[in-house]
């Protein structure tokens, strides 16, 4: 079982899970998820990094913020929770809500992050994304970032539905371990928790205008690996193909949006071999 500490950083104190020795891997969940959503993955790294996996700001077990839900936020959390536990050199790896982050991370701090994984998500306004969009964006998307307060009034006292909806869906049907889903719902569960959550949604608009700026003044120069399965597919390859000197990609056969716990085998044989491309270096 990893070890539980408490981290506080840029005015939040982060749960985080840490796990195993070596180079540092720093793992970012995604909605509606905690770090248990690397449960597998860290299971099979740990024998060979160390492995680190916060719950976001205001996410799962992680103490709560009244603002800095954007991914510029997000990255600048990731990068003192780095400093904090004396990490100088970490593989990034995020999904969902934490692959925008991992990616401003990259590009803001390209000496802390020797190589970087994104997945299943999207980076703002970037262009190569307007097919996915051709007919909008997810629904959820817009009900989360409706008027203040109405998803949390809808959902309030429906949370188990709610997060059981994105968890078959996530997987194709195939849904998710109990111990697992169970601490999902108990993580969204309540309205604090459900504002939290849907504070990222709300912070949109924000996250684009960091990912624009960051682009407009960088180029990402770490080598990097974009990951898709269903829906999202191809779309950050794309995004990222412009923008990125050095870029592997890779489609997950018959995988849902939630990789990590949908299809784990798949992904730990994308991973090993890409982070093991310098473990030399980041053992330095």
């Amino acid at each position: 079982m990893p070890e539980l500490r408490r981290v506080p950083v840029n005015g939040v104190e982060l749960n985080v899970a840490l796990a195993g020795s070596g180079p540092a891997v720093l793992l970012l969940h995604g909605f509606p998820h905690t770090w248990e959503v690397w449960t597998d993955v860290m299971a099979d790294l740990s024998g060979r990094y160390r492995v680190i996996a916060p719950d976001l700001r205001g996410f799962g077990a992680s103490g709560p913020a009244p603002s800095g839900y954007d991914a510029g936020t997000l990255a600048e959390d990731a990068a003192a929770l780095l400093a904090a536990l004396g990490v100088s050199s970490a593989a990034v790896v995020g999904i969902d809500a934490g692959a925008p982050a991992a990616f401003l991370l990259a590009l803001r701090h390209p000496g802390l992050v020797r190589r970087l994984v994104v997945m299943e998500s999207l980076l703002g306004a970037l262009p190569g994304a307007e097919d996915f969009l051709a007919a909008g964006p997810p629904w959820w998307f817009g009900f989360h970032r409706a008027a203040p307060g109405l998803a949390e009034t809808v959902l309030e006292g429906h949370e188990a539905e709610y997060v059981d909806w994105f968890l078959r869906s996530g997987t194709l049907g195939e849904g998710v371990r109990p111990a697992l889903r169970d601490a999902f719902v108990r993580a969204y569960t309540g309205r604090e928790a459900l504002s939290r959550a849907f504070s990222y949604y709300r912070a949109l608009p924000e996250s684009a205008a960091r990912i624009g700026e960051a682009v407009a003044a960088h180029r990402l120069t770490v080598p990097t690996m974009a990951l898709g399965a269903q829906p999202v597919g191809d779309v950050l390859a794309r995004q990222l193909r412009p923008l990125a000197d050095d870029l592997t990609a890779h489609l997950i056969e018959d995988c849902g949006h939630i990789i990590p716990l949908h299809r784990p085998r798949a992904l730990l044989a994308l991973l090993r071999p890409f982070l093991a491309r310098d473990d030399a270096a980041g053992r330095a």
